[in-house]
């Protein structure tokens, strides 16, 4: 029998976990502040829950899954709106056609949905399959194919099709 993690384990998967989880959070809700709160929030919840963890090299697999999973609740909240209020409204064609223009890309992803923008975010940034996807996300996987179908259909009308890979229809 393994013995049970300790705060030192802890603390170390803080240490190592918290930069990938921050830009999984960043990418999710795009507001720098919500992201922290939002690592910070998941962090806690696998505290929460350390005990139980039985293999340390699943842990932060454990925390980007809750982290997911708090995301997703906090998009249900009727009070979580993905506005922010500014003092002069954005140019809707300052989207430049620079495909290495990070910032078009993250306006870009700003406005999809926060189910296709977190299939996006796992897919291609923390390079999930389709089935750890819908693991993450507790969605079937044809959700996933088509929530990342539709979400790359707005992405292309937003960048371009160079900006984007292109899919084959196959998955992993």
């Amino acid at each position: 029998m393994t013995r049970p993690p300790s705060d030192e384990d802890f603390t170390e998967l803080v240490h190592a976990a918290w930069p990938s989880l921050y830009r999984t959070a960043y990418l999710l809700l795009g507001d720098r502040a919500e992201a922290e709160d939002l690592v910070q929030s998941a962090l806690a919840k696998t505290y929460a829950s350390w005990g139980r963890v039985r293999s340390l090299e699943a842990a932060p697999a454990y925390a980007r899954t809750t982290l997911v999973n708090t995301a997703t609740s906090w998009f249900r909240r009727r009070s979580w709106r993905n506005e922010r209020p500014t003092e002069t409204l954005p140019d809707p064609g300052a989207v430049g056609s620079d495909p290495s223009d990070r910032p078009a890309l993250l306006a870009a992803l700003a406005q999809l949905p926060p189910r296709q923008r977190a299939v996006v975010v796992l897919r291609y940034y923390d390079d999930l399959s389709v089935a750890e996807t819908a693991s993450a996300l507790a969605i079937s996987e044809g959700t996933v194919k088509s929530q990342t179908s539709d979400a790359l259909t707005k992405l292309r009308a937003l960048l371009g099709d160079d900006v984007l890979p292109q899919t084959n229809g196959a998955s992993r």
